[in-house]
């Protein structure tokens, strides 16, 4: 083989090789953003079981206007392994905490599984508002806290 082609197959296996390495990176990239969509989508059910625990008269174990007796146990909407005594739910996306707990809002503490970071989402009786993704956030609860309820 010639000096030229020897030189060529180099060339061809460096471009390759850089080539792998950008597929890598983008892969990663948009799994770790489908995780942080993922745990959105979570926290959008657990809004969504909240405000149904939220109007159920306490009669039939609801909270009666409140969500001062809300616990993990009755977010049915995320599928996962509920810890009572912790206060959270895991699944694949994530780890779901319950946060401060008021009369009228609460607040869900949630880290993605593999993104790692965290996001808060602040559930009002007829509405959710969810704070921005921390990336640097060692777990949950340093997330960028969400804003408050809106007043009707």
């Amino acid at each position: 083989m010639g000096q030229q082609q020897l030189l060529l197959v180099i060339l061809v296996t460096i471009i390759v090789g850089i080539a792998t390495v950008v597929a890598i990176n983008t892969f990663s990239a948009a799994s770790e953003s489908a995780n942080v969509d993922a745990v959105r989508s979570d926290l959008l059910s657990v809004a969504a079981s909240a405000q149904q625990y939220y109007m159920k008269p306490t009669a039939l174990g609801g909270g009666g206007q409140e969500f001062t007796g809300i616990s993990v146990t009755n977010l049915g909407a995320v599928p996962g392994e509920k810890d009572a005594s912790a206060g959270t739910i895991t699944n694949e996306n994530g780890t779901y905490t319950l946060g401060a707990v008021g009369t009228d809002n609460f607040i869900m503490q949630a880290t993605p599984a593999t993104a790692g970071g965290g996001i808060q989402i602040r559930v009002c009786p007829d509405d959710a508002v969810m704070g921005d993704y921390a990336p640097d956030a060692a777990d949950g609860s340093a997330a960028t806290a969400p804003g408050s309820c809106p007043t009707s």
